[in-house]
């Protein structure tokens, strides 16, 4: 692969027709090497043409204050807040569910994988004497390690220009099976880790976004490895750190 990542955001954008004419092309290139993302775009630019259809007159209209917020703060895509809207008012009201659906993705296999990832990176980051169990000074040996035990070949991403200097990693369990985190730190001691835990069989995909009161990650799969980058960071930032380990991952 090569160029700058393709990222949920991206996907989104070209479905709701916001992204700009060269990244569409781009994004269209990506799908066309992956049938299965292929197939979910066209499943969701369906889903967007009914929805357009059933409800244009209520797309017209302007939300309740209180809905507006709710969905503003989930990310909706506009499209998406109407027809989320009235189902709502059909209802008589399911506001949280549909924020939390259209907002995070329907994709629960993921979610639970991404909730162990967050919990990990929680239990990890405050320890002061142990953060990890292979530290920086030994990273090859570290790197060797992880990379037998998961059966990939794995890399401790350089982030220096990011700001983030590696402290180390170690070996975790994700739903028993063997899972490597990667911890970071900056200069000011915060801290960032990279989760990673091989995935057989599974196809690439794009960047997604997931929040666990506060902790935010970005996590792809990629030659059959699942990847998260988290931390207590702005989305921005976060992505901006995420989009350097790709880069740096698919340096051969």
């Amino acid at each position: 692969m090569s160029g700058a990542p393709v990222s949920e955001s991206d996907v989104q954008a070209l479905v709701d027709g916001r992204l700009a004419p060269a990244r569409a092309a781009e994004v269209e290139a990506w799908l066309a090497e992956r049938p299965e993302e292929a197939a979910r775009v066209a499943a969701l630019r369906q889903d967007r043409d009914a929805l357009r259809a059933a409800y244009g007159p209520i797309a017209a209209e302007p939300l309740p204050p209180r809905l507006a917020a709710e969905f503003a703060r989930a990310g909706t895509p506009p499209w998406r807040r109407a027809a989320a809207a009235a189902a709502i008012f059909a209802l008589g009201g399911a506001a949280g569910w549909a924020a939390g659906y259209f907002g995070h993705g329907h994709d629960p296999e993921r979610r639970d994988v991404i909730r162990e990832a967050i919990g990990a990176h929680r239990v990890f980051i405050p320890e002061v004497r142990h953060p990890v169990e292979v530290a920086a000074s030994e990273e090859a040996h570290l790197v060797a390690w992880l990379s037998k035990k998961l059966g990939h070949a794995l890399k401790a991403p350089d982030l220096s220009a990011q700001g983030f200097r590696l402290v180390g990693g170690r070996l975790l369990s994700d739903n028993g099976r063997p899972a490597a985190l990667f911890m970071y730190e900056n200069s000011a001691g915060l801290r960032i880790t990279i989760h990673c835990v091989a995935e057989p069989g599974a196809s690439e995909t794009a960047f997604r976004y997931r929040e666990i009161d506060g902790v935010a990650a970005f996590y792809w799969i990629d030659e059959h490895l699942a990847y998260a980058v988290i931390g207590k960071l702005q989305r921005d930032r976060l992505l901006e750190i995420a989009r350097a380990t790709y880069a740096a991952l698919e340096k051969k």
